[in-house]
């Protein structure tokens, strides 16, 4: 169980899913997270739900903390960070939820040398299947990092890469729910053209994806094997996966990573 009090600047999806982690995992007590959000109501809500403590105000907030999490829009990010920056010191841990934001831009926000961990997370960790990759700032150390894996183990996998390949794990998982809720939104439309009820094709729909994902995990195979094993000479799978090729859908896709990758580029404050 961590003993440090944990203060999350933004209440929003992920906040949310970080605080039921948790809470519900004993990792954390209810009297130990603090939420502020510029959302009355969001806080009410929250307040309702877990027990926890909220506050409108982040200075307060912040000098009762001694774990930060900064878990606003990027867009917001600079107004945040020019309202705390000069309470925040080199004995809290800052951690940052905000897509595409360097450590050294937040760190230059702080007067003193504070430990930053930069953090990429997803949205299935609302259900306790997220997947987070963190990066360390320039004054964090070992056991800041074992902190920040704890947290966010208590809502799915951890790894730890380069800040330099942030933008990239971004934009692959980081936006990738979407692009599989794209795919699973995709195949309800195809059902319902092919005239299979909306109740069972939604069943068929999400099972399939769930499956899918249950084989890639469980039997350690790519992708690329499971499709071909699954893949008949002649056979139904194989005239849709040649009409894809045929419309060069790998290209596009590959294609789509990279401008999301080039968004998250852009979201760097200049």
């Amino acid at each position: 169980m961590l003993k440090q009090k944990i203060v999350f600047l933004g209440a929003g999806n992920m906040g949310e899913a970080l605080i039921s982690g948790l809470v519900n995992s004993g990792l954390a007590g209810k009297g130990q997270i603090i939420a502020t959000d510029i959302r009355t109501e969001r806080l009410v809500y929250l307040k309702k739900k877990f027990g926890i403590q909220v506050s409108e105000n982040n200075k307060k907030a912040v000098q009762q903390g001694e774990i930060i999490v900064l878990a606003v829009k990027p867009q917001q990010i600079k107004g945040l960070l020019g309202e705390i920056g000069d309470w925040v010191r080199k004995e809290q841990l800052v951690i940052s939820i905000a897509a595409g934001i360097p450590t050294k831009y937040i760190e230059k926000f702080f007067q003193q040398r504070v430990p930053l961990i930069r953090v990429m997370p997803n949205t299935p960790a609302l259900v306790g299947e997220g997947v987070t990759v963190l990066t360390p700032g320039k004054y964090t150390n070992e056991k800041h990092l074992k902190i920040a894996k704890k947290i966010f183990s208590a809502v799915g996998y951890v790894s730890v890469l380069p800040e330099k390949l942030l933008n990239a794990v971004t934009a692959l998982s980081g936006s990738g729910p979407a692009y599989i809720f794209y795919l699973a939104e995709i195949l309800d439309e195809a059902a319902k053209k092919m005239n299979l009820p909306e109740e069972t094709a939604c069943e068929l729909v999400t099972r399939t994806i769930l499956g899918a994902g249950k084989m890639l995990k469980i039997t350690g195979e790519s992708g690329r094997m499971l499709r071909q094993k699954v893949t008949s000479p002649g056979g139904t799978t194989e005239a849709a996966t040649k009409y894809l090729q045929a419309k060069k859908f790998k290209e596009i896709f590959i294609q789509a990573l990279f401008k999301a990758r080039k968004r998250a580029q852009e979201l760097a404050p200049k």
